[in-house]
């Protein structure tokens, strides 16, 4: 996978809109569970990329220093060298002098090459280190954006289940309405008070037949009492 593609994902990603992806979902938790695993996965591939993408930025930067650490050695050979030729031609040793001379040059050819090897590598390294601020920076965002939606997931379960809880109490309340048990209470109700009147009226009943009964014995007196007399009367006359 190239830099462009890796750093093109991560910044796609890491722009995305969740809301308005969100609103555009026909089931939002649905949609949540698929953007985390892609984001999961996106995260796990970009970070290998990324890894890979320091590793040869790393490799640059020790084959850069190498480079400057061989142009300064060289040179200083060079010096060494030329240092020695001075000192030779000075002892009346030209051919020696020369000899130092030429390996001056030599050391100085290597130099140069180090130098060039140097300057023709700082800009890529320079590239490179963009790249890798760039794609670490973005790392940083679709993990943060993970989060984000691992929150909202969370969030919309709660609020799911919440919502379900309602509805079934809602519902609950909706049966309750549509049997409507007053009316059963009522009915119960209306047969108590019925049962009640016809104990009243039994009770009623009875006490007028007892009634009755007392009214018979006190006839039953008068009877009585008439009968004592007449025949008090028919004895009265019989003397």
């Amino acid at each position: 996978m190239s830099k462009q593609s890796i750093l093109g994902r991560v910044t796609q990603l890491a722009k995305a809109n969740i809301n308005s992806l969100l609103d555009q979902a026909e089931d939002p938790q649905k949609m949540l569970d698929q953007l985390i695993r892609d984001y999961t996965n996106n995260i796990s591939e970009a970070e290998q990329a990324v890894a890979t993408t320091i590793g040869n930025l790393r490799m640059l930067e020790a084959d850069h220093k190498e480079d400057v650490d061989a142009a300064e050695e060289w040179g200083g050979k060079a010096l060494a060298a030329s240092k020695k030729a001075d000192e030779l031609r000075a002892a009346g040793s030209a051919a020696d002098a020369d000899k130092f001379d030429n390996l001056a040059k030599v050391a100085l050819g290597r130099q140069m090459q180090s130098e060039k090897e140097a300057k023709t590598a700082a800009p890529t390294i320079a590239a490179q280190t963009e790249v890798v601020d760039k794609l670490k920076a973005g790392l940083d965002s679709m993990k943060t954006k993970l989060t984000e939606l691992m929150a909202k997931r969370d969030e919309l379960v709660s609020r799911a289940k919440t919502a379900q809880a309602q509805n079934t109490m809602m519902d609950a309340v909706k049966n309750i309405d549509v049997l409507d048990p007053t009316s059963d209470i009522n009915r119960f109700e209306e047969k108590v008070r019925r049962e009640e009147a016809m104990a009243l009226g039994k009770q009623e009943l009875a006490a007028s037949s007892l009634d009755a009964q007392f009214e018979s014995l006190d006839d039953l007196g008068k009877t009585s009492e008439i009968e004592a007399r007449l025949a008090a009367l028919k004895a009265g006359q019989a003397a």
